[in-house]
């Protein structure tokens, strides 16, 4: 007689949810594309001469993102000259910035300017962006220019401010200037002699907020 020994292996269940493949996806390349889209120009149909210097854009682009393009562009008083754009009172870097924003969402880096170039350049950028109502760029700006303040600049960063109705960083630059022992130097500055000239309403807050804090 043979006697056998019939061992069983059981095999673990596995569930359907496991069964599914693991793909692992590849990031978002949208904003690259349209960075591309901008510099190559492909298909643009409107340029802009600002000081001198021309850039080509997208006209559906534009409109999609900012509702100032939009009603210039597509509005009811459109001509066919708006193919051709002058844009006055803004430096070219800023408007490239605010192309670059408006197809990438995104800031570039900016590592050609120093310290007080790169806050003046934000200041630009800021005003840009108020201007053609692109609000998330415009945050943006507002708390680069909050975390670079100092006495030098913290008085044409308030003018900035209050002119382009930006209260978190008004309230930022006063609260900065009412620090007990930064008022003399910020007195002393140039920015100072100009935010009394363009601002002057704005020494209200200032001294409002000043006697509340004592």
């Amino acid at each position: 007689m043979i006697v056998c020994d019939i061992a069983v292996i059981m095999g673990t269940s596995v569930s359907e949810s496991e069964l599914v493949c693991e793909i692992q996806e590849p990031p978002s390349d949208l904003q690259d594309n349209l960075g591309k889209l901008l510099e190559s120009k492909e298909g643009a149909d409107v340029t802009f001469e600002v000081n001198g210097e021309v850039f080509h854009a997208h006209r559906i682009v534009l409109a999609m993102r900012s509702p100032v393009f939009k009603a210039e562009l597509y509005g009811p008083m459109t001509e066919k000259s708006t193919r051709n754009i002058t844009v006055e009172d803004m430096h070219p870097a800023a408007f490239r910035t605010l192309l670059h924003f408006i197809y990438t969402d995104s800031l570039p880096a900016m590592d050609d300017f120093d310290g007080d170039e790169y806050n003046e350049m934000v200041k630009h950028l800021l005003v840009a962006a108020d201007r053609y109502a692109m609000e998330r760029m415009k945050k943006l700006c507002e708390t680069i220019l909050s975390k670079k303040l100092d006495v030098e600049s913290v008085a044409t960063t308030l003018a900035v401010a209050d002119q382009h109705h930006c209260s978190k960083l008004k309230d930022v630059c006063i609260q900065f200037i009412n620090s007990s022992n930064r008022m003399d130097d910020v007195v002393a500055s140039q920015g100072y002699q100009h935010l009394k000239r363009a601002c002057p309403s704005v020494f209200v807050d200032i001294w409002e907020k000043s006697a509340k804090s004592c």
